[in-house]
């Protein structure tokens, strides 16, 4: 009889773990009122047209060197004749914070850190997909235009000789930041804590795009071009997650229901 107790306890810890894995890969719901959905669908619709009439407007002005791109040589040369000791050991360390190398990482650790902590993994899941999906765009339209970068000697920490446009380095950072900030304000209902997370993302973006035009690894062109690809993909995130998460009272839901935090 004790046997067949502690065997049936075991079962039900072994199902209870198992429930709970389960879970993670429940979306969350969320009700939000008729008009909060409506501004969400608008602010993704605005996000991906601006971004790609911005996008449209910078490549069209590289490949045919006029517009935009005739304020590049004079931005670059300005930068470099601002260049001090301390300011560079700063920019680099941005460089490296932002980089290929560090960035990953601190993103796996979010996503991962933040899928275990959380009851519902949606989100964290949503991040590395937007991360993933700026890498791709970067790299496809990188070979596609093939912008050579500003001149070697002026680059201030070491040679490359990759493409230019769009910057890795600030795709990366953009959506990082943007895509996290959404991710976790659209889940309050504080204006405050919106205004707080975006002001934060938009510090970190300056700082991000300033870094790869002081240390001459692109031009200005290259860094709004991926700030323009970031809004877009900060849009379709936004509507995706609204389609999939945000509910309004009398609808059906279809995963687990959660409370918007205050």
């Amino acid at each position: 009889m004790v046997q067949k107790s502690s065997r049936s306890g075991v079962q039900e810890h072994n199902a209870g773990k198992w429930r709970t894995f389960n879970e993670k890969f429940v979306v969350e719901e969320r009700y939000v009122d008729v008009e909060d959905r409506r501004r969400l669908y608008r602010a993704s619709v605005i996000l991906s047209v601006v971004g790609l009439a911005l996008f449209v407007a910078i490549l069209v002005s590289v490949v045919q060197s006029t517009g935009l791109h005739a304020m590049d040589e004079p931005l670059h040369d300005w930068l470099v004749t601002t260049r001090s000791g301390a300011l560079t050991a700063f920019m680099i360390f941005l460089a490296v914070f932002f980089g290929p190398i560090a960035l990953p990482i601190i993103v796996l650790v979010v996503v991962v850190v933040w899928g275990v902590a959380a009851k519902h993994a949606w989100r964290p899941i949503l991040l590395a997909s937007a991360m993933l999906t700026g890498v791709i765009v970067s790299q496809i339209i990188l070979h596609i235009v093939q912008r050579s970068r500003p001149p070697v000697d002026q680059m201030l920490f070491g040679a490359d000789q990759t493409f230019s446009f769009p910057s890795g380095h600030v795709l990366g950072a953009c959506d990082f930041l943007l895509v996290g900030a959404y991710l976790i304000v659209s889940r309050r209902r504080s204006r405050r804590a919106a205004v707080i997370g975006f002001a934060v993302a938009a510090v970190g973006i300056i700082l991000a795009i300033s870094s790869r035009l002081y240390l001459g690894y692109h031009w200005p062109t290259d860094t709004l071009a991926s700030f323009s690809l970031s809004l877009m993909i900060l849009g379709g995130v936004i509507a995706l997650d609204t389609w999939r998460t945000a509910r309004i009272a009398g609808e059906p839901v279809t995963g687990k229901l959660s409370k918007p935090e205050e």
